[in-house]
């Protein structure tokens, strides 16, 4: 009966490390898709807006697409930019309560804040499916581009579905550590 229970114990013990390592591997290539789509997504926005100004200045004339491909940009870099913010501990907060307070009550915050945060980007998440859903199934396009609008839409509920897994992560981090972290590799500037 021992060496049944030692064998199921390294079994469990394998199998966690492989998955740990499939998750890792998983966090880091949706890293690198955070950041190569919110840089592109700036850029458009950029070259959109430059690239107008100048077509107006020279022409008199306007694209009739940049409206749309600015809106669709800005869309996804807010929206997958939620998970990226969340990820680096970059996020907007109002953050006085918090950094007056002593080490226990910053380290009840640090565990609440995520896990609230995260329950609401999950509902807003499960609202956006819905949303996107009804735009799908109305079959509507932009108006210049013919471009279905769904598609524009999309990042909505992926972003807060990603941002809400970052702020679990981020949850998780103060609850298995003895520091107050403000994201997984973000220790609370205080107590550096």
């Amino acid at each position: 009966m021992k060496s049944i229970m030692q064998w199921l114990s390294a079994a469990l013990i394998t199998i966690w490390g492989l998955v740990k390592k499939v998750l890792l591997v998983l966090d880091a290539a949706l890293h690198t898709i955070e950041k190569f789509i919110l840089k592109w997504a700036i850029i458009v926005i950029s070259v959109m807006t430059f690239g107008n100004v100048l077509f107006r200045m020279v022409t008199g004339g306007s694209w009739h697409f940049a409206a749309e491909i600015s809106r669709l940009s800005i869309i996804v870099a807010s929206f997958i930019g939620i998970s990226y913010a969340a990820r680096k501990g970059r996020h907007i907060s109002m953050s006085a309560f918090f950094d007056l307070s002593p080490k226990p009550v910053k380290k009840v915050l640090s565990i609440i804040n995520p896990f609230v945060t995260a329950i609401i980007l999950f509902v807003v998440c499960y609202f956006a499916v819905l949303y996107t859903h009804g735009i799908y199934q109305s079959g509507r396009t932009t108006a210049a581009l013919q471009f279905p609008f769904w598609l524009m839409v999309v990042a909505i509920p992926i972003g807060c579905f990603l941002g809400g897994i970052q702020f679990l992560r981020n949850m998780w981090v103060n609850i298995v550590n003895k520091e107050v972290y403000l994201a997984q590799d973000k220790k609370d500037y205080n107590e550096q």
